[in-house]
């Protein structure tokens, strides 16, 4: 028999998976294989690695949360699947949104990149996030019967 677990728990659960997704693929791709920055650029390059290895470690704890909480969904028949899919694009979304207007912008933590036009990297860093924050909301807030997932 199936939990009585809100269907909140499955959006959360997306969420903490999405913040990971997104910090692993800033962190890969940005970080490590492009260097185009560090997570904290107002420093020196030690400063900079130390930061990229914090927001890792943030990003595998947020992820890994996310996991053990799907997996307590899945276990008890109580994951809606739309909404945690939904949840993972809000998680994705709220984090690469904050990210380009509050740390490039308000904070200048860091900026995309270094030594070019930031327009066209900012536009489509921001409207790529929010058309994640727009598809994760569509999904989650749509009425309709929760599907849940065969354990």
């Amino acid at each position: 028999m199936p939990s009585p677990a809100p269907p909140a728990r499955s959006t959360w659960s997306g969420v903490l998976a999405g913040l990971g997704l997104i910090a692993f693929v800033d962190e890969t791709v940005f970080h490590q294989l492009l260097h185009w920055h560090h997570f904290y650029d107002r420093s020196t390059t030690d400063v900079g690695l130390v930061s990229d290895g914090l927001f890792h470690a943030f990003g595998f704890v947020a992820v890994v949360s996310g996991l053990f909480l799907l997996a307590d969904l899945r276990r008890h028949r109580a994951l809606v699947v739309r909404r945690w899919v939904g949840g993972v694009l809000l998680g994705a979304g709220g984090f690469q949104l904050y990210d380009g207007l509050v740390q490039h912008k308000v904070f200048g933590l860091h900026q995309i990149r270094y030594g070019v036009d930031l327009l066209p990297y900012d536009l489509t860093w921001n409207v790529v996030a929010a058309l994640l924050v727009v598809a994760g909301a569509v999904l989650t807030l749509r009425p309709g019967a929760p599907r849940t997932a065969a354990p």
